[in-house]
């Protein structure tokens, strides 16, 4: 099983190494009769995200489809990817979508590109002939739900969304709690997500520091947790109100800390933590150092550095259709990495904690050790281990804990369960109780959490996600949250 697609500054703990899942985790799928056509993928986007699906159609899923095409702005990273797949894939760059769906027959464009880019080549694949496969966000404005909503309604065409952490097993078991009525009817979940100062930091490195090009945190991040928790609860977010600020990266901050001149990148910095040298991977030195003379794109700004335009402390406010109420917070420099909900029901409360680094190890040099798993250094953590709890607790009842089965791959072991989903849903046996595929609407109900919080940030006011018109469709009625 492949990590390729793991971000090299995101936690690796020893749950995503796993190659056996628990009982049960993984569902069960038909072997592909000699009559089903291997489908036609093309990449849209060859960063390293990009790097989960080719692994993935170059080895477990090569029996059920192939990669024909890439689509890039940027030469050298399709040079990367080629060199996996084997030369000769034909390449595009974004203007040619369309003349690449018909060239190559392409049946699948793989959008995982910067997410600001996502409405566009959505839409244009859907208009071209092509169904989709999207990363997370779906869009980050408004006007790129509406433009992807409406090229479906037109064309008839199909959008998956990649929301892996549904699949992990410690939220698909929350999920199972929350479904069997054990707790009653959910009143409301605190969800707190804490992004360390290696991972946090990456955002204001890259791309994403740009809100223009993210939405921010509250749209590039958040849309997987805001995911969960509609999954969750299998209800629609109505209201929004949102509070955040950047208070810890940036010039501004730095200067107020008396942090002096700092250097304008990390590649060729040493003893600094905050700084990423894009030569200590060989995945980043070839996808971003190698290509930098093509885009002039520069993967490992100073997180300190000028130009970050989104916050890195975020509070919101969510009010549910049903009637259930979330508060969550995320924070971009926490010395440690995880999150924590906390779901209050009718009948009791159900605790999940995460730990997915208990804090960063750094070597004799200063240097972050990204990986402490692959060095004699150990990161064994006896105040704040890592792993993950889920403990239930009924009224007029002691607590007790519930096992989570283990997953297999990254994303608290959801990747490689999600992939199965993605490249062979049509071969699975039997439906999926918890209902973990995720499509248009689902995307849409998750960013529109992200862009009304955005939108609450400017006015200072709640913001009715009504308002937006955008149908986000009924809730599943097999998963009906309980009642009293």
């Amino acid at each position: 099983m492949s990590t390729a697609d793991q971000n090299p500054t995101a936690p690796r703990p020893a749950a995503s190494r796993n190659v056996t899942a628990g009982d049960g985790v993984i569902p069960q799928f038909r072997e592909p009769g000699p009559d089903r056509p291997r489908r036609r993928y093309a990449i849209a986007g060859t960063g390293h995200r990009a790097g989960m699906y080719v692994g993935a159609l170059r080895g477990e899923h090569a029996d059920v489809g192939e990669i024909v095409a890439w689509l890039d702005p940027n030469p050298g990273r399709i040079d990367y990817y080629d060199q996996q797949a084997g030369p000769g894939l034909a390449r595009y760059t974004p203007d040619a979508l369309e003349k690449m769906v018909a060239e190559s027959a392409v049946d699948v464009v793989i959008v995982t590109s910067p997410d600001h880019t996502h409405a566009d080549l959505v839409e244009r694949s859907l208009r071209a002939g092509a169904d989709v496969v999207v990363e997370k966000p779906l869009t980050t404005t408004l006007d790129g739900c509406r433009r992807i909503t409406a090229a479906i309604a037109e064309t008839g065409r199909d959008v998956v969304m990649t929301f892996n952490y549904r699949y992990a097993p410690r939220n698909s078991t929350l999920r199972e709690v929350i479904a069997s009525g054990e707790i009653g009817r959910v009143t409301g979940v605190h969800f707190e997500w804490a992004l360390d100062t290696v991972h946090g930091a990456d955002y204001f490195r890259r791309w994403h520091r740009d809100k223009a090009n993210s939405g921010g945190l509250l749209v590039h991040k958040s849309s997987h947790h805001f995911d969960l928790v509609n999954w969750w609860l299998n209800d629609i977010p109505a209201r929004v109100y949102a509070s955040a600020a950047l208070r810890f990266y940036g010039d501004e901050n730095a200067a107020a800390r008396g942090l002096g001149e700092r250097p304008a990148r990390g590649t060729g910095v040493e003893g600094d933590p905050f700084a990423l040298d894009l030569r200590r991977d060989p995945r980043l030195e070839a996808l971003y150092l190698n290509a930098e003379q093509h885009d002039g794109y520069v993967r490992d700004q100073d997180p300190f550095a000028p130009g970050v335009t989104i916050e890195d402390n975020m509070a919101v406010l969510v009010d549910y259709r049903g009637g259930a109420t979330l508060t969550y917070s995320l924070n971009a420099h926490s010395p440690w990495e995880g999150y924590r909900v906390t779901v209050n029901g009718t009948a009791g409360r159900a605790e999940l904690e995460v730990v997915e680094r208990g804090h960063i190890t750094l070597d004799a040099d200063g240097n972050v050790v990204l990986d402490p798993s692959a060095t004699a250094v150990s990161s064994a953590d006896r105040v704040r281990p890592e792993g993950d709890r889920l403990v239930v607790q009924r009224h007029w009842q002691p607590a007790g804990r519930v096992t989570i089965p283990a997953g297999i791959g990254g994303h608290g072991g959801g990747d490689a369960i999600l992939l199965k989903d993605v490249f062979r849903r049509d071969l699975r046996i039997g439906g999926d109780p918890l209902a973990r595929a995720a499509g248009c609407v689902d995307g849409l109900r998750a960013v529109a959490v992200g862009i009304a919080a955005n939108q609450s940030l400017v006015s200072g006011q709640p913001v009715l996600i009504d308002e937006f018109g955008l149908d986000l469709g009924p809730v599943s009625a097999h998963l009906a949250s309980p009642r009293d």
